[in-house]
């Protein structure tokens, strides 16, 4: 075999190593949205870094040309089936388009410059490291545009009324909730999904809003001190709403009381108008600060739907779960304050159906199964699991946990867990030992492979159960 075709070969399947190599990170990049702290200190599969990333680099460093066999028989095999495993796949998004583009162009300059020098040897990491750069500083420059022209957008519609909602659990509920409360009276736009960043809010705006719009519905989410004041700089909201205020993403905030001052960043807006605030945020009752849950009781939830009283008026709403009914009273709030009458909210809620993921029911083969898989919180969780507490058929539960809280919260949900339910399915590793610790009731079963839980859910159970999925961690969790 000749010289010059293997020095092809090799130059070529390093470019294809350096390929396979930046497929693992820019996927690590963004589920984590493309934050390099959270890949590195808060990567709760450390084991794929050494894996897929420390040990290939190494061996390429150290055992020359030898490395491509392990490359091509071992290597490419293992990311394949990584990847087909995933249950949250790379999205090839424009910006991660403009990453490949920009790590190829640099893959080839590289080799132009390493066959001009005679010198025909390249490696994988600068290629990699020039693009994740190069990306990042294209992807600010091209944010600064995007925020000016949303700037002077918002600026062009002078009544337009602005609702911000952040919390830290329950605030995509309260967001849609709102919007069915107001979309027959206003011209309502709610931001979709679980769109919740300045860099989505922005898009949102410069791709949805038009002169028509009259309310805006905004949610703001945080993982740092700072962010919800950066939305609020941006929006300026008239209305806010601070919903229950919990250890959720705790490890980023390290305590409650920086969580709890991050969410009340959100009253910073220049245009306050009026804020809708749970107890659980400490402050005082005002002027323009009502404390939405101050005046709700009799609060009873079924598996048929929840009554409760707020201001000495009933309600009754089929959703599922006892901290809808506290998520409802902000919007009751928010929507009375905006001139909705109470007959129209009253039949508004009779129509209302859980959000998508949220104690969604589904009958099926004469099995109860309640989707609580987007509810990752410890109030929302343990309420769920005092729902089908009266079930009396046998209650099979599915669940990772609470992810990004502590391990004293999935003990406390356990001992819970183990009073109510016949059979516990537990569908990742991250907080088994937590959720075992106080588990000597119900029957256990640990998925080790998402992929395999119909076949696990057929074989384990039958007609007249109850089944609820209680969160949903990704696998890379």
């Amino acid at each position: 075999m000749s010289e010059t075709f293997l020095t092809i070969f090799y130059t070529f399947s390093t470019a294809f190593f350096t390929l396979a190599l930046s497929f693992y990170i820019i996927t690590c990049f963004q589920w984590f949205s493309y934050k390099l702290e959270r890949v590195i200190f808060h990567f709760t599969r450390p084991l794929w870094h050494v894996v897929f990333f420390i040990i290939p680099l190494v061996l390429f460093y150290t055992t020359g040309r030898w490395f491509f066999i392990y490359f091509y028989f071992a290597y490419l095999t293992c990311i394949y089936f990584w990847h087909k495993k995933l249950d949250k796949k790379l999205v090839f998004t424009a910006r991660i388009k403009r990453f490949f583009v920009f790590l190829v162009v640099a893959i080839c300059v590289q080799i132009l410059f390493a066959f001009l020098s005679e010198n025909t040897k390249i490696e994988p990491v600068l290629p990699i490291v020039v693009s994740l750069l190069i990306s990042h500083f294209f992807e600010k420059f091209n944010a600064l545009n995007f925020r000016k022209k949303a700037d002077k957008k918002l600026a062009n519609l002078p009544n337009l009324k602005i609702v911000l909602i952040t919390a830290s659990y329950g605030k995509t509920s309260i967001k849609n909730f709102l919007y069915e409360l107001l979309k027959d009276d206003f011209v309502t736009h709610k931001t979709p999904r679980s769109v919740n960043t300045l860099v989505g809010l922005i898009k949102d705006v410069n791709e949805n809003l038009n002169e028509k719009t009259q309310i805006y519905i905004a949610e703001a989410g945080a993982r740092l001190s700072g962010d919800i004041a950066e939305i609020s700089a941006f929006l300026n909201p008239h209305i806010v709403v601070v919903g229950q205020i919990g250890e959720q993403h705790i490890e980023y905030f390290k305590t409650i009381e920086n969580i709890r001052a991050t969410k009340l960043e959100a009253l910073c807006s220049k245009r306050l108008e009026m804020a809708f605030l749970h107890s659980s945020t400490l402050k005082e009752q005002g002027e323009n600060i009502l404390i939405y849950d101050k005046n709700l009781k009799d609060i009873n939830a079924t598996l048929d739907g929840i009554n409760f009283t707020l201001n000495e008026k009933h309600y009754f709403t089929p959703l599922l779960g006892e901290f809808n009914a506290i998520n409802l009273a902000a919007c009751i709030g928010v929507a009375r304050h905006l001139g909705a009458k109470d007959e129209s909210i009253s039949k508004v809620l009779l129509g209302l159906k859980n959000v998508e993921h949220r104690l969604q029911r589904i009958d099926a083969g004469g099995k109860i199964i309640i989707d609580d898989s987007f509810n990752g919180n410890f109030a929302g969780m343990s309420a769920s699991y005092e729902l089908v507490r009266s079930y009396a058929g046998r209650k099979v539960l599915i669940t990772p946990g609470i992810v990004e809280s502590t391990q004293e919260e999935n003990e406390n949900l356990s001992r819970i867990i183990n009073e109510i339910f016949d059979i516990v399915m537990i569908s990742s590793p991250l907080n088994a030992r937590a959720l075992l610790k106080h588990l000597n009731k119900p029957e256990i079963i640990i998925i080790k492979d998402k992929t395999q839980m119909t076949q696990i859910l057929a074989q384990n159970t039958r007609s007249g159960d109850l089944i609820l999925f209680s969160n949903d961690a990704p696998s890379f969790m």
